[in-house]
């Protein structure tokens, strides 16, 4: 009988977990913050042989454009992350050698002939067509087990929401570990599906589920 308990809770626990790390909070509507223009493609994968290494190292890789239409020159300084449904967070652009983005360079080269590695297109971001960055968000391998995962993009809007920390501890200095109050920034979330079983979804294309802003 305390094993059937003891297996429920840990269930539920597990449950409200993965749910956790999948919820996030609604933006405003009608937001009168700065918004940039946001173009991508589906992650991809690219397997590279690095040098000192006998075999290939796959990566994952996302290509976008980013245009400044708001109507006043702006920060751009983008920040990619990867959270899986098995509650593994990457970062994109993390540990990633030189070597990769020239072989994905290379893959489109003639259809982004000015495709530039991301520390190239952070900055100041003019406006107009004319001034558009294209360049690849690139990320490690992360969790074979994993069947859905979330690209979250921030660095394309000016909104922030400030929320209380309801876990603040009064009787402790204010701190990383025990801030009072938690900074939201409205980001953008693209949620996949990767069909089939761990192996299978090793050469599985990723289904786009949808596209969202949330508060993060």
């Amino acid at each position: 009988m305390k094993s059937s308990v003891l297996y429920t809770a840990l269930a539920v626990g597990i449950v409200l977990l993965v749910s956790a790390a999948w919820a996030e909070v609604e933006p405003k509507v009608g937001s009168t913050k700065w918004q940039l223009d946001f173009e991508f493609h589906d992650p991809q994968r690219i397997s590279v042989r690095l040098p000192g290494e006998d075999h290939e190292t796959t990566y994952w890789y996302l290509l976008y454009t980013v245009t400044n239409d708001t109507g006043k020159d702006v920060q751009f300084y983008p920040s990619f992350h990867v959270v899986t449904d098995s509650l593994q967070t990457v970062e994109c652009g993390a540990n990633i050698p030189p070597r990769v983005f020239d072989h994905i360079k290379a893959r489109h080269v003639k259809e982004f002939p000015f495709l530039a590695p991301q520390k190239k297109v952070t900055g100041p971001l003019l406006q107009g067509k004319g001034n558009a960055r294209t360049s690849a968000a690139i990320f490690e391998m992360f969790d074979p087990e994993a069947n859905r995962f979330t690209i979250y993009v921030s660095g394309l809007s000016g909104e922030i929401a400030r929320v209380t920390n309801p876990a603040f501890d009064n009787s402790k200095p204010k701190s990383e570990d025990n801030p009072r109050f938690f900074i939201l920034r409205r980001t953008l979330a693209i949620k996949y599906h990767l069909p089939g079983d761990a192996e299978t979804r090793r050469q599985a294309r990723p289904v786009r589920l949808i596209r969202e802003w949330v508060m993060r």
